[in-house]
């Protein structure tokens, strides 16, 4: 993985591409258990707003929001790739799907911490924010 904190990144079929800075790195990452990530199964890593920034294909990128439609959720309509969303739980934040970024797998994390995102901390803010850890151990 590379070492810097700034990544060029790009969709599936390069439709969209970027580059993004990361806040706290790839150390950053992580999942969550709220419906909509557990089906997109994303390891998500953590930018600035002012972070991110698009070279190609912003105008392509479609939205995405349910339930209290506070998130946004942005993929490529081409290909469909996931590649960042702002979030709920901090709105001066992106998380960008890790597996965009040039020389990043999320198969390279070894444990990712995941969200405790089906009880949300704005609904619930006795709730645990953290519901476990995912692990990758290669065979």
């Amino acid at each position: 993985m590379p070492s810097s904190d700034t990544y060029n990144g790009a969709c599936h079929c390069g439709a969209v591409q970027f580059k993004v800075t990361l806040k706290g790195g790839l150390e950053s990452a992580r999942r969550c258990t709220c419906s909509y990530c557990s089906m997109r199964g994303a390891v998500a890593v953590t930018s600035a707003l002012d972070g991110l920034s698009f070279t190609k294909g912003k105008d392509l990128l479609t939205l995405y929001q349910f339930n209290t439609k506070s998130a946004e959720h942005y993929f490529c309509p081409t290909c469909g790739i996931y590649t960042h969303h702002k979030r709920r739980s901090n709105p001066n934040e992106f998380g960008v799907n890790a597996a965009c970024l040039e020389g990043v797998s999320p198969f390279d994390f070894a444990e990712v911490i995941v969200n405790n995102g089906v009880q949300h901390p704005n609904d619930d803010p006795n709730a645990p924010t953290v519901a476990g850890v995912l692990r990758f151990i290669k065979a």
